[in-house]
Formats: C-alpha cells, sequence, structure tokens
C-alpha cells in the first residue's frame, strides 16, 4: 500500500500522521519508518524520514510504501575487512542489496554499516554487486568520500576481479563471436559487447573446468562496470553462470540433467574477490582479496 499524505496542521508527529491514515500500530509505523518505508517531500527535496517525534509542517508531503513482506525480510550480516575511516571494506553476503528502494532499505549494506559500525557514521555505495552475488565492496563514509571514489570509477583506476562458474568448458580458443577477442598468449578473452547501448568490457580466462558436471571456473575483470555485465556477457557467449535465474534457461538450474540425482545450485555463483586501488586519502596502494573458493561452500 502506499499512502501521499498533504499536511495541514503544523506541529503533529509523522508516526500519528501515518498510524491513523494507514489504519496501523504506531509501533508498526515506527519499525517501518527505522527501516526506510517513509519518506518526506518538503523545501529541502525528498528524503527518507526514519525519526518518528519529527514535528512536521504545513504544506510538506509525507510518502508512506508499506509491504509486511517486503518490510520483514532479513539477510545475513555482512563481514568488515577493512575500516579506513573515511571509507570502508566489506565481503557483502548472498541477499543482501547493494542499494535500497522506496519501500525500505533496511537490507542494504550501507544502512547495515551505519547500524553497527563503530563509531557510528553514514554510508555511501559508490558502485553495485547484484543482491543474488557476494563479495567485496567499498563503502563511503561521507559524500566527498563517495564523490572522489565515483570519480576513480569512472576513470577506471579501480581494478575489480571476479570468480565465477559457468556452465560448460570455457576453452578460449574455441569460442567465437564478433564481440570477442583472445588477447596474447591465447590466456584471456576480452568480450567488448555493449550493454543497453554502452561501451561494456570483460577479461575472462579459465581457471579449471570439470568434465563430470561440464562446468568452468572462470576469473573475469572487468573496465566497464554495467548492471549486470558479467552475467550478461557469458551468458551471450553460451556460458550462462551458475545459479543464474535471469540470464539462464530453466534446464540450467541443475548441474548436470543427466545425472540421476541433480544438484540444484541454489546462490548464484558469482563472487567479487579482488580489490585494487590508490587510496584517495594517503595515495598508497590498497589491496583486498578473499579466498574465491567459498561460493563452492553454497553450492
Amino acid at each position: 500500500m502506499e499512502y501521499h499524505l498533504k499536511i495541514t496542521e503544523s506541529g503533529t508527529k509523522a508516526a500519528n500522521v501515518l498510524a491513523e491514515a494507514a489504519d496501523l500500530s504506531k509501533h508498526t509505523v515506527k519499525q517501518a519508518m527505522q527501516k526506510g518505508a517513509v519518506w518526506l517531500s518538503n523545501e529541502f527535496g525528498t528524503h527518507r524520514l526514519r525519526r518518528h517525534s519529527r514535528l512536521l509542517q504545513v504544506g510538506w508531503e509525507l510518502h508512506f510504501y508499506y509491504d509486511p513482506d517486503v518490510l520483514s525480510k532479513v539477510v545475513a550480516a555482512p563481514t568488515l575487512i577493512a575500516d579506513e575511516k573515511s571509507y570502508s571494506i566489506w565481503n557483502k553476503p548472498y541477499g543482501m542489496l547493494s542499494q535500497g528502494s522506496k519501500w525500505s532499505d533496511h537490507c542494504t549494506l550501507y544502512r547495515w554499516a551505519e547500524q553497527n559500525l563503530q563509531p557510528e557514521r553514514s554510508g555511501f555505495i559508490v558502485h553495485r554487486l547484484d543482491r543474488a552475488a557476494n563479495g567485496l565492496m567499498i563503502l563511503a563514509h561521507s559524500k566527498t568520500m563517495a564523490a572522489k571514489f565515483s570519480k576513480m570509477f569512472a576513470s577506471r583506476d579501480i581494478v575489480k576481479k571476479y570468480r565465477a562458474k559457468v556452465f560448460g568448458n570455457f576453452d578460449v580458443k574455441k569460442i567465437k563471436n564478433q564481440n570477442i577477442e583472445l588477447m596474447p598468449y591465447n590466456i584471456r578473452l576480452k568480450i567488448t559487447e555493449p550493454i543497453e547501448d554502452k561501451e561494456a568490457c570483460s577479461y575472462v580466462e579459465l581457471l579449471s573446468y570439470d568434465e563430470h558436471t561440464h562446468t568452468s571456473v572462470v576469473l573475469v575483470e572487468i573496465e566497464s562496470g554495467r548492471k549486470h555485465q558479467i552475467r550478461i556477457h557469458l551468458s551471450n557467449l553460451g556460458f550462462p553462470l551458475l545459479g543464474d535465474r535471469l540470464y539462464s534457461s530453466s534446464t540450467n538450474a541443475h548441474v548436470n540433467s543427466n545425472e540421476k540425482e541433480n544438484t540444484i545450485i541454489p546462490d548464484l555463483q558469482l563472487i567479487a574477490y579482488y580489490l585494487s586501488f590508490k587510496c584517495p586519502e594517503t595515495l598508497q596502494q590498497k589491496t583486498w582479496q578473499i579466498d574465491y573458493t567459498d561460493t563452492d561452500s553454497a553450492e
């Protein structure tokens, strides 16, 4: 349900107005506000409103996006890899969101950090990682630092590497496509297929191939950062990721359909395992890496 309420009386409290309009208890409304379901429009723009005791002014407008199913969702906690004060590095788990929606943001990385990181700081997302994927993410703790990282991503000064498990034998010498190029030494494949009419570039190399399951483990490095870039590039080459319910056919929900007992892959087999960049404050090179074999535990 959505509620859009124009304030006609100054001095009223947000929780009281919303509880009456939505016929909900104040406790339920307060919880929804903390989880990011309430927005306030005033002369300063539109932004989330979490403080239930906020006194409202005539002419302001409240927006309440209430979905109990969304608000009841829970996710596993992320792991703090490094706290650099003005920014931090996290290992985002499967299911956690990079960005919120108008309905809530309580399952996002930045909100979890804001509520749990000590000392308390604001959190700003500077890049995305699919909800179904896990791995390393940067979280800025000021708008200034977020702008610096955004500029670094735009100029491709940040190296990101991923480990993925795909269907098929990813033999780079045998793959044919107009959007690919075999790199020197015949180790890596360069994929330049545009995504939504925007330039996109991925480098993929084979790490291992399992003949029994007919699956390959590949390492991927991306220059651009388009939405679902790795998943789209690999799927369009005929090598969809295991557990990819968006870009794989329904038959790819199984490792090997010829086996008597199919092994269903519950999670997307994609992990962002490597980050490297020059710290925008100290100008020192920083590198973080996690064990990319961790995804096997989800298989």
